[in-house]
Formats: C-alpha cells, structure tokens, sequence
C-alpha cells in the first residue's frame, strides 16, 4: 500500500511538473534541417520518419534548376543544411566555397550499401564533397494514342508539324542545348562555336512547335491530353507511366542519344546543422528507407540493397523494371559536364541561351 500511494504521488507530481513545462511553453526547440531539392524528390513518409527518429523538423525548398539553385546561394541566401545540385554544379560549388567536405565517418551505411555500378553517372568519384542521390535520364514522355507516325524514338519529333502546340521543351540551358547537339551528332559538353551555334538553329525550329519551355507542367499535362509530348526527366515520366492506368503514356530515350544525370546530396559549408545533415544523408542509404523513397520517387538511387528489396516485392517489381539502368542503354547516354572553370564556354552557351529564348 505504501509504495502505490508513493507511486501515485509520484505519478500525481510528474504529471504536474509536465503540465507546468507545456503551459509554459519553456521545453526545448526542436532542431530544424532545411533541405534546397528538386520538387517532388523526396517522400514525405520517409522525412516524417526521419523527424520522428531526430526529434527534428526538415523543412523543404525547392528549385527547377541548377543555375537557379546557384544564383541564390551567390546572391548571399543562407541557412541551408543539404543542397541537391546535380554532379556538373559541384566543382564551382566548391570553388566558391559554398559546401564542405564530408564525414564519411558518420555515413556507415553509405559506405556499407553504395551501388560502385553507379560510378559511371558521376564526376567526382572521390566522394569528398557528394554523395549520390538518384540518377535521372532525360528523354520525354508522349501520348501513344496521340503520336502515330510521328518519329518518338528520335529528337527529330520535335519537328513534327502535327503536334505544333502540343509539345514542350525544358526550361534549361544545359539539358535543351544538348539534346540539339545529340539529335546533330555532336557531344552534349561541345566546346565548338559552330556546332553550339548550330544547335540554336535546330532549337529555334523546335521553338515554333512547342507550347512552352517548361520545367514542371508537363508532368501532368502529357498525362491529361494537354500536350502530347514532354520534354523531361525519367523520373517525373515514370511516375506519370505508373500512374496511368490506360497505358497510353510513353517514355522516349532518344536514338541520338541523352544527357545522364546524378543528383547528389552536399552539406552547406554554413550548414546550420552539419551533423544533422550528415544523419539525414545516412538515413537515406538505410536499405527499407531507400526502397520507399525509390517507390515515391521512381528514379534509381545506388543503394544496392534497396534496388534488390524493390524488385524482390510484387508491389514495386513493375518500378524496378522501369527505373533499373539497363549498361546498353547507359552507353548511349552522357554526362553533363561543368563550364564554370572555362568561362568563355559557358558564356557561349549562355549567350546560345539568350538568343534562342529571345527568338533570334
């Protein structure tokens, strides 16, 4: 009896002290990780897990390109814990001395679950700076049932007098410029004035056909019936594919060829929380999280174990068929490249970007 009425009081006392501590709102704050991403790039279950976990709050901002990703950090915007850059926007990342070196001592599970095959879509293999994230091929979705006789397994669709109007291109230098050069033969990464400005020439004609250049309506509207072909990334696409339940969505790796991209995950260099950040980025190599952020996301992230638990479940296996990087096709894809340390290329091309957004 005395040690329940002891319990009780203690129980009774507790429950007070804890009342009080809520009333006056004096607990401790949680800590906050702010992750700069690509829209959509992320399941909200796993970051729901990982607040859970951390006792934290991630707070996600997105942007829709590379270049702009990088001007708000130059123009002085802080407090980021994790960027998203793809791997060309690292080296002038780390020129700039806008993000650290990594721990890979507090990354266990990357070292323990990275995909070395993934190696191939990378620049930096040292690591140092980035750690991968996803990989992503850019083609563009059609409509099967809106695209007959039309050329889609080839650039050249964006020639087709039928879908004028019906079409979009990226609203991106890098990506829209180089699948000009593809469909000419030419390297995605040239360095050539003529073979750049010959690519302008080819864009301006696609320009005539197109709806817009856009970076994320053709996520749905190719999907709708608005546009019939989308210029866009093979995540969002496969995503609409496994969404569409009539199976008149398709998905295009153009003959000429395709720019291959790995986004990565990097630490700010005034990361508000560097150790924070470091656990989120293990987090996501954790085997059972990775295999739900693929099934969110749909595009391959080089953690082995996961891609095997993807396909190894009846639910998923139709993705992992869709998202696995098949070496042949791979061979046909390439790399973009940084010109941030040759700035009269990139110049060019910024100039090349210009004329053709103003309708030279």
């Amino acid at each position: 009896m005395k040690g329940n009425a002891l319990m009780n009081a203690i129980k009774v006392l507790a429950g007070g002290a804890l009342a009080l501590g809520v009333l006056a709102g004096c607990g401790p704050a949680k800590q906050e990780l702010h992750v700069y991403t690509w829209s959509d790039y992320i399941d909200a279950g796993v970051i729901a897990q990982f607040e859970a976990k951390h006792n934290c709050r991630v707070i996600v901002d997105t942007f829709d390109s590379n270049e702009a990703m990088f001007a708000k950090l130059q123009a002085g915007s802080t407090g980021y814990d994790i960027l998203m850059p793809t791997s060309y926007q690292i080296p002038v990342m780390v020129a700039n001395k806008m993000i650290r070196k990594l721990d890979h001592t507090k990354l266990p599970n990357v070292k323990k679950n990275f995909d070395k095959g993934y190696f191939a879509c990378m620049l930096d293999k040292s690591m140092t700076y980035n750690v991968p994230y996803a990989v992503t091929l850019t083609g563009f979705s059609y409509r099967k049932d809106k695209t007959s006789g039309a050329p889609v397994d080839s650039w050249k669709v964006f020639t087709a007098a039928s879908l004028k109007g019906r079409m979009s291109l990226l609203s991106d230098m890098r990506e829209t410029i180089g699948a000009a050069l593809k469909s000419l033969g030419y390297s995605l990464n040239s360095e050539k004035k003529e073979e750049v400005d010959a690519a302008v020439k080819v864009v301006l004609e696609w320009k005539k056909n197109i709806a817009k250049f856009d970076n994320e309506q053709y996520k749905t509207a190719v999907a709708s019936g608005e546009w019939f072909v989308g210029h866009g990334y093979s995540s969002d696409i496969i995503q609409t594919i496994m969404d569409d339940e009539k199976g008149v969505i398709g998905f295009s790796l153009p003959k000429e060829g395709f720019t291959v991209c790995c986004d990565e995950m990097v630490v700010a260099a005034d990361a508000p929380q560097p150790d924070l950040a470091h656990a989120f980025i293990d987090f996501l190599y954790d085997a059972e999280v990775c295999r739900a952020n693929m099934a969110s996301v749909c595009a391959p992230m080089p953690c082995a174990p996961a891609m095997k638990l993807l396909a190894a479940d009846a639910e998923t296996a139709k993705l992992a068929s869709l998202i696995a990087i098949d070496a042949k096709v791979l061979a046909k894809g390439e790399v973009l490249k940084d010109f941030d340390e040759k700035p009269e290329i990139r110049k060019m091309y910024i100039d090349a970007w210009d004329r053709i957004k103003a309708g030279e």
